[in-house]
């Protein structure tokens, strides 16, 4: 079966209504607004642990594991989850060793550490050649194996420029917190 069933639709809604509830009460919870990149990035320190972890792999996951990695698997093998244990051995190593070094010195952002150690237009030399390729190149590959997926999931009922849209329209409203 390569279509979504009623209950297939129920489960992603109950679990998108958990997530979003989630972080609207964390959200509520707080008493000041998020004014400075320490208390946006780092949540002002009140999440828990699993809720970080949550958010670390949720933000890691996108269109290119669920159709990338699992089309590559099914031609590679299993050996492309080496990959994946790599990525959780380095994470490891960065929490444990690199990040208290970065905290110490209340640096949180890579722009503000290369603002330190280098300079201001080497900070922003980064942050634009890191955008565009986000936007033009990853972004672009997100949205078109995304609307693959979906089209594929919801048959001829599904209009693939459509669909790329309202991923689109729907990541806007995620990020923009409209």
């Amino acid at each position: 079966m390569d279509r979504l069933s009623l209950i297939d639709y129920v489960i992603f809604v109950i679990y998108f209504f958990l997530v979003a509830g989630y972080g609207y009460w964390i959200y509520r919870r707080k008493k000041k607004a998020t004014t400075d990149t320490k208390d946006f990035f780092l949540a002002e320190g009140s999440l828990t642990w699993w809720a970080i972890g949550a958010s670390l792999i949720a933000s890691n996951i996108s269109a290119e594991q669920f159709i990338g990695m699992s089309g590559n698997g099914f031609t590679v093998g299993v050996a492309v989850a080496a990959y994946e244990w790599v990525a959780a051995v380095a994470l490891i190593i960065v929490a444990v060793w690199f990040i208290p070094v970065y905290l110490k010195n209340k640096i949180f952002t890579m722009p503000q550490f290369l603002k330190e150690r280098y300079n201001e237009t080497v900070a922003l030399i980064m942050a634009v050649f890191w955008l565009f390729l986000y936007i033009f190149v990853n972004l672009t590959s997100i949205l078109y194996l995304g609307a693959a997926a979906i089209s594929t999931l919801v048959g001829p009922n599904g209009n693939f420029h459509w669909i790329m849209i309202g991923l689109a329209v729907f990541a806007l409203i995620i990020t923009l917190g409209v």
